[in-house]
């Protein structure tokens, strides 16, 4: 872990800075940024569905992760959101936000889904899943939009 970063439960007083941060981001379409908070806001309210934490550096949130168990399903578990200030990509923050999930859910999940967008503009965040061990394993054309697949990347967990 980057020696600044901490981590802790999302709270629903973090709730503009996610927005902003969200918005910030540059690859979320306005329609998509409405959903976010739903599911920030679901998770801060530490719900049965969503888990999630928030990542500081030097006290101040950069960073945001959302994850559950997937309904009906025994043991998988779906990486719903995970948005870092762009101002801090690159330092390693969202591997920190992707290891404490993973070692969270360690002896509950088997197997964590991630669906992600096929568009050039997420080239980087394909790699980022790929260098944590996650396998591109479908891709649905045009799912989210013309010329925009979805794909979706697993990993196995113990």
């Amino acid at each position: 872990m980057p020696a600044s970063v901490t981590t802790r439960r999302l709270q629903l007083s973090d709730r503009a800075r996610v927005e902003a941060m969200t918005r910030a981001v540059g690859l979320f379409r306005e329609e998509e940024i409405p959903v976010a908070v739903e599911v920030f806001e679901a998770t801060a309210a530490a719900n049965d569905t969503y888990e999630g934490l928030a990542a500081l550096l030097d006290g101040e949130v950069v960073g945001w992760i959302s994850w559950g168990p997937t309904p009906g399903t025994l043991g998988t578990f779906d990486l719903y959101w995970i948005v870092i200030d762009p101002a801090c990509h690159g330092q390693g923050i969202g591997t920190v936000l992707v290891d404490e999930m993973e070692r969270l859910i360690s002896g509950r999940a088997r197997l964590v889904v991630v669906e992600t967008a096929g568009r050039a503009d997420y080239e980087p965040t394909r790699e980022f899943y790929r260098r944590r061990g996650y396998e591109a394993i479908s891709v649905i054309p045009d799912f989210y939009a013309p010329e925009d697949d979805k794909v979706t990347f697993v990993k196995r967990v113990t």
